[in-house]
């Protein structure tokens, strides 16, 4: 398998997952805009690419994929993955499996308002979310909704920008400030708790094939870094129930919470998630799926192939290279 990861920053963990898992002969070729990325460094060919918004990117990467026979191509940022989903069919033409939903879906998942006004229309349950200060101060005087909400960005990922508002003097200057914020009801509780799974698509089947489930235990801007594995069959049915609305190709990030004895879908990452390391830890390889799909076999379900309890703590590590040695353009 030669795969091209792109935009691949600080994931080295991941990289490294990859080459654990991977057959003899296989390869690894990684992209940034900057030589600076950790991760560059633990590829086979690191390549220096300009931003994705620039005209020539995709040309560049289409050629990439020529010149190192590559198979499969990801990306490990949610503004690229738009742009693979958008340009699936020219890395088709080359032979390339793209890890990215088609486009209609990926559209859907990086709009966090359009994706609320979708699960429900679907009947998915999901938390109750207002896409302008009016609605939501609607919502909160005629009783449906209690203070504090939730407020972050309908688009962008990481977490930035999102906080909670006690009061409505607050949430009008939140909107005033960014117009596209969305609010959301807090998911709080005796026995709620935020969980995410990590899902794998099969991309012959199109089915969930692996289900990952873990309860967050402390989360920093970016997502979870210290989370505890448990199973759930319900989880597990409310998960490829909602799955089943969309198109997806690949890994997938999925964001839920657990309230009043219910599961609800929150958002969904079409893509490795930062975590998806704990799933990897306890055994769950979908660098090994991924690799079956490529020579056009299709995986046997594996949802809740997993020990319960296992625990990921995450923590820094350092890349030293010498200035002659980092990627250039």
């Amino acid at each position: 398998m030669n795969c091209l990861m792109c935009s691949v920053g600080r994931r080295c963990e991941l990289l490294k997952d990859f080459r654990a898992s991977m057959e003899p002969g296989s390869r690894i070729v990684a992209t940034d805009n900057s030589p600076y990325a950790p991760a560059l460094y633990f590829a086979d060919k690191r390549i220096l690419v300009p931003r994705i918004d620039a005209l020539e990117y995709i040309d560049m990467l289409l050629e990439i994929c020529r010149q190192e026979k590559i198979q499969m191509v990801t990306t490990l940022i949610d503004p690229e993955i738009m742009i693979l989903a958008e340009n699936r069919e020219k890395f088709e033409a080359l032979g390339v499996q793209v890890l990215a939903p088609y486009a209609w879906t990926a559209r859907l998942c990086f709009n966090k308002y359009e994706m609320f006004r979708f699960l429900m229309e679907k009947g998915i349950r999901t938390p109750k979310t207002w896409g302008s200060y009016e609605e939501t101060a609607n919502a909160i005087q005629k009783g449906e909704q209690c203070l504090p909400v939730f407020v972050k960005p309908r688009t962008g990922s990481g977490s930035v920008g999102a906080r909670k508002v006690y009061d409505l003097e607050s949430l009008r200057a939140a909107f005033e400030q960014d117009p596209t914020l969305i609010a959301q009801e807090l998911m709080t509780g005796e026995g709620a708790f935020d969980l995410d799974a990590d899902v794998y698509v099969d991309t012959i089947s199109h089915k969930p094939v692996a289900i990952f489930s873990k309860r967050k235990l402390s989360t920093t801007i970016g997502g979870a870094n210290k989370t505890v594995s448990f199973k759930d069959e319900k989880l597990f049915h409310f998960a490829r129930d909602a799955l089943r609305h969309f198109d997806f190709n690949g890994p997938l990030d999925v964001d839920f919470f657990y309230k009043d004895g219910e599961y609800y879908l929150s958002e969904i990452n079409p893509r490795f998630g930062g975590a998806y390391l704990h799933a990897y830890g306890a055994g769950v390889d979908f660098i090994k799926m991924i690799e079956k799909n490529l020579v056009g076999e299709v995986n046997e379900c594996q949802i809740g192939n997993y020990e319960e309890g296992v625990v990921m703590m995450m923590y820094d590590s350092v890349v030293i290279q010498k200035e002659e040695d980092l990627a250039r353009a």
